[in-house]
């Protein structure tokens, strides 16, 4: 996703499981992912990147920038903002409709699935519960985003 013309993609990872978090990191750069990785432990903290448009300050989530693609992997059941309601206000905004955005969750519920493609999601990967799967998954995961294209936020 860095390779070629195409602008390095910052990928998201909106997780409150630390456990979850570090194997997702770790089996995407297993997968030859290198791009940069931000994470989020909770709804909130996604939200602010996105839509917190005071200066950060030294210990404070970092923010997007205008121009840079960025894909999105988030976990619905999050502390206090729910990976549902940051999809649903990501979808929402102008500037940001068209970022990938990968619902990657333990929640296989059909309701909740189709609830998700509604809303825009991109994609939605149930985690495994087995470690052994989820970590296979996810290098998997990871060769699919090596080839996905990804837009540039605000068409920049």
């Amino acid at each position: 996703m860095g390779f070629g013309n195409r602008k390095a993609v910052t990928i998201l990872i909106a997780e409150d499981d630390d456990g979850h978090a570090e194997l997702i990191c770790d089996n995407l750069l297993e997968s030859g992912i290198n791009n940069t990785m931000i994470r989020f432990r909770n709804g909130q903290e996604a939200l602010d990147f996105f839509f917190d448009t005071s200066t950060p300050g030294p210990s404070s989530t970092p923010r997007r920038v205008p121009g840079q693609a960025y894909l999105l992997l988030l976990d619905i059941r999050m502390p206090r903002v729910g990976g549902v309601e940051v999809l649903r206000q990501i979808k929402a905004d102008p500037q940001l409709k068209h970022m990938p955005v990968i619902m990657l969750t333990t929640t296989d519920d059909p309701r909740e699935i189709q609830n998700c493609y509604a809303l825009g999601c991109s994609c939605y990967v149930t985690k495994p519960v087995d470690y052994q799967q989820f970590s296979e998954m996810l290098v998997r995961l990871g060769l699919f985003l090596m080839v996905v294209q990804v837009p540039s936020l605000n068409g920049v």
